[in-house]
């Protein structure tokens, strides 16, 4: 069984910064894509950036320059640092992650979602 968890999500106000955590535990053998997504309400979910495997980075266009997604393979767990938040980056935050089990099974998971919050 896999788990993620997620966390760092909070309220803020404008210009200021988060990072959210994305910790994944269980019977994993590698990790490959993971990418971050938001919902804000009455929205669909949007991808907010992705990293491979190889360490390649994708981002929408409404967060480059100011969002940054790292992984750190050795605790199997993703980092996305947001910087000069806006309000309209408030939303809830998923992790979704691309990965082989210790049974080489491919299987994507989600993360609960962390809540992310941008007001004055």
């Amino acid at each position: 069984q896999v788990q993620l968890v997620e966390s760092g999500g909070g309220l803020v106000q404008p210009g200021e910064s988060l990072r959210l955590s994305c910790a994944a535990s269980g019977y994993i053998f590698s990790i490959n894509a993971v990418g971050w997504y938001r919902q804000a309400p009455g929205k669909q979910r949007e991808l907010v950036a992705n990293i491979t495997s190889g360490g390649t980075t994708n981002y929408a266009d409404s967060v480059k320059g100011r969002f940054t997604i790292s992984r750190d393979n050795a605790k199997n767990t993703v980092y996305l640092q947001m910087n000069s938040l806006k309000p309209e980056d408030t939303a809830v935050y998923y992790c979704n992650v691309e990965l082989l089990t210790v049974t080489m099974v491919s299987v994507k998971v989600w993360g609960q979602g962390t809540l992310v919050t941008v007001s004055s």
